[in-house]
């Protein structure tokens, strides 16, 4: 069964999520209104989904779904009546899985949730593939910084200076780019 945190901004439809919810099996684990701290009461109650109902997300809204997204990345779920593509758009950009303009209905929570998971899912495979690259990349710069400091102090081509830091590696059993931290730095001591 899914947790979830429900953030109601809509004074007028009080309680009606909370109940289509409900009717739809989820458990709402807590409920609060949209002035409070949404990413310490993330951290506080670990929801699997959030779920905000707002009549037009703001701002505020906005900069606290971002904080969620960058530091406990989980699927939210936004109800809103405002359908302008902007808005769509930014709450998208915001960390936003799934933007539902109005028609809270019991029968279609479940369909949504699961699209919002699966849609949350998917942008956590990419980013951690994006990240993996960076880290790739990071470290191949390192590798040829590394490999030409080698060259100008040991006076030797690419192909050398590579093939050194390789037989390091391998003797000392490190990862490349763990030898070519390890001439940055000495180096960086020498100051050349």
């Amino acid at each position: 069964m899914l947790r979830i945190l429900l953030i109601d901004d809509t004074p007028k439809k009080l309680g009606r999520l909370r109940s289509a919810l409900v009717e739809a099996g989820f458990e709402v684990i807590g409920e609060s209104g949209l002035d409070i701290d949404l990413p310490d009461r993330v951290e506080a109650l670990r929801p699997d989904v959030v779920l905000i109902d707002t009549d037009s997300p703001g701002r505020d809204v906005m900069e606290q779904v971002v904080l969620v997204s960058r530091d406990q990345p989980r699927p939210i779920v936004m109800f809103t009546d405002d359908d302008n593509p902007a808005a769509m758009r930014q709450a998208i950009k915001a960390g936003v899985s799934a933007y539902i303009v109005e028609g809270i209905q019991a029968q279609r929570l479940k369909p949504i949730l699961d699209v919002a998971m699966a849609r949350f899912e998917s942008d956590q495979a990419l980013r951690a593939q994006l990240q993996a690259r960076d880290q790739q990349l990071a470290e191949r710069k390192r590798i040829e910084m590394a490999k030409g400091m080698l060259m100008k102090m040991k006076g030797c081509n690419e192909e050398e200076a590579y093939t050194l830091m390789r037989r390091q590696a391998m003797s000392r059993q490190q990862k490349l780019v763990q030898v070519a931290e390890q001439i940055i730095a000495m180096n960086d001591l020498l100051g050349q």
